[in-house]
Formats: C-alpha cells, sequence, structure tokens
C-alpha cells in the first residue's frame, strides 16, 4: 500500500516497513521492553480507554496484554476500569 498510496512509492522510491517485534510472543516483547527501560505503567493497549487511561479489561489488546504479562511472570501495571 506504501507503494502505492505514498508520493515515494508512487515516485518509484523505494518503500520498506521494519516490523521487528511481529514476530515475537507478547511475553518477550515484554521482556525486551523491560530490559530497555520501558515504563509498562505509562502504556495503554487498550482500544476502548476511558478518559482518565483507564484500560477496559475485555477488549482483545486488553486480553492479550494480561496474558503477555502472565507468560512473562511480570506484574501487569496498567489500570484497569474491571
Amino acid at each position: 500500500m506504501a507503494n502505492l498510496a505514498t508520493k515515494a512509492g508512487v515516485e518509484r522510491a523505494e518503500v520498506t516497513i521494519n516490523a521487528p517485534l511481529i514476530q515475537l510472543p507478547k511475553a518477550d516483547i515484554i521482556r525486551l521492553g523491560l530490559s530497555l527501560g520501558v515504563d509498562y505503567s505509562l502504556t495503554v493497549s487498550c482500544y476502548q480507554a476511558d478518559g482518565q487511561g483507564r484500560a477496559c479489561g475485555e477488549c482483545d489488546a486488553c486480553r492479550l496484554r494480561r496474558a503477555g504479562f502472565d507468560s512473562a511472570g511480570v506484574a501487569d501495571p496498567t489500570c484497569y476500569r474491571l
């Protein structure tokens, strides 16, 4: 799509999209983030977070996030509404 829908693509410049985390399980992404100093309490994955940044706890993103923290053996610092 980037090759068709961007100026660079239309002008025949090569557009490359890198997604280095796409093949990693969530637990590995969490561990990697922690090793890099990510403060996960400042992040939200929820599709329906409220105005205060609280996650719904029910959407796919919330469930995957919780499962990733569980699998990594790390406490999830997310503030969930539920």
